[in-house]
């Protein structure tokens, strides 16, 4: 089946943030006439205000990456086609987990967060996360991140009043366990296998997931007859989804999509 004749698309949300991230991307798919799913994650069902103010929430705190991977797994073979994946972030991470399990039509992964041994030496990308791990902290504990620490690793160079807005209306509380086990053979791709067209998006201001380490990612895939495409975004930071002129993305996304 080609990507093209699929009209089912699943959005599937990053760490540290609510799945209303994709309110906007969901609409405008669904106007293309796609329909759209964007699952909220095991317990993140609530307005982020509300999950802010549960914080330190234990359920949170057991979410783990090869749990809520699952969980997509599941959603996703329970529709009547193999959907298109669209994550952002770790949700880029699970679009890859769930291809390399042959659960879609295709994937796109916007700022994917790197597969097992796959690191970079750039400082903005462990400033923008070493926090999340909680080394030496009691893992059974979510992690919170501070406005200052969004204004760093998602909003970097963004007006301040976008910067609160956004952190108001997206920021919850994250699971540490999650983050250490994407440390693990739970976050191992096989770059070897044949999968389906995968598209890859960076950002060129992107802090926690820097252009360099997302074209590292594309670039690790070796099956030749498998479709691995790569485009960077200038001035897009960590987040894109509800950054200024977001459209470019999504239509980009939307003709590649259609092209295959």
């Amino acid at each position: 089946m080609k990507v093209s004749t699929t009209k089912t698309v699943v959005f599937i949300t990053g760490a540290f943030v609510s799945s209303a991230c994709w309110n906007d991307w969901k609409a405008y798919f669904e106007r293309k006439g796609y329909t759209c799913y964007a699952p909220s994650w095991p317990h993140k069902d609530a307005l982020a205000a509300t999950l802010r103010l549960q914080h330190p929430d234990a359920r949170i705190a057991a979410n783990g990456l090869a749990s809520v991977t699952d969980f997509f797994a599941d959603f996703v073979q329970k529709l009547p086609e193999k959907p298109i994946l669209i994550g952002h972030s770790f949700g880029g991470l699970m679009t890859q987990l769930l291809l390399q399990r042959d659960l879609a039509a295709a994937g796109i992964a916007i700022d994917s967060g790197p597969p097992q041994f796959l690191l970079t030496t750039k400082f903005s990308f462990a400033k923008s996360i070493y926090k999340a791990f909680g080394f030496f902290t009691d893992v059974n504990k979510p992690y919170l991140m501070s406005f200052k620490d969004w204004q760093y690793a998602f909003t970097n160079g963004l007006p301040l009043e976008e910067q609160k807005a956004s952190y108001e209306a997206l920021l919850l509380p994250e699971s540490k366990r999650l983050f250490r086990e994407a440390l693990t053979s739970v976050a191992h791709v096989d770059y070897k296998k044949p999968h389906a067209p995968l598209l890859f998006t960076a950002g060129s201001n992107d802090h926690i997931v820097p252009a360099s380490l997302n074209y590292s990612n594309y670039k690790k895939y070796k099956d030749k007859n498998s479709v691995t495409d790569f485009k960077e975004f200038e001035g897009r930071t960590h987040f894109v989804l509800g950054q200024k002129n977001w459209q470019e993305v999504a239509d980009y996304c939307l003709n590649w999509i259609a092209q295959h």
